[in-house]
């Protein structure tokens, strides 16, 4: 599942250019232990399954920081979903990463390397409380 939704087409290609290197990759995966519970993860999945966000967003009126990266396969910015919703959000402004052989893809945003700076511009320009 993880090989379908987080890990960025470019870097993939790096790392498994060839049908030998993307055999292996495969293979030295699933021979990886399992270390998620299968409960947790079906109540996660499960959960997220009929949620939507969308009618509670014109009621957010804070600042908001939106971070996604463009080789993002679970939101990717082509289906333009994400900024039609962002419309409804007026304060919110959207971090765009360029995708690149060091993103991956939806696991990007767990990579500060690629926001933090920005993310430190968007706190400190945050009204004082």
């Amino acid at each position: 599942f993880v090989f379908a939704t987080n890990g960025g087409t470019l870097a993939y290609q790096a790392m498994a250019g060839t049908h030998a290197q993307a055999d292996k990759l495969v293979d030295e995966r699933l021979a990886a232990p399992v270390t998620a519970d299968a409960n947790d993860f079906i109540y996660q999945w499960g959960s997220s399954a009929d949620y939507n966000a969308a009618p509670g967003l014109s009621k957010i009126k804070v600042p908001v920081l939106v971070i996604n990266s463009a080789d993002d396969e679970r939101n990717p910015p082509e289906t333009g979903i994400l900024q039609a919703a962002l419309k409804d959000v007026p304060s919110a402004q959207l971090l765009l990463i360029p995708a690149s052989a060091e993103t991956r893809g939806h696991g990007t945003t767990g990579m500060a390397k690629f926001y933090a700076r920005e993310l430190e511009q968007f706190i400190q320009a945050l009204p004082q409380r």
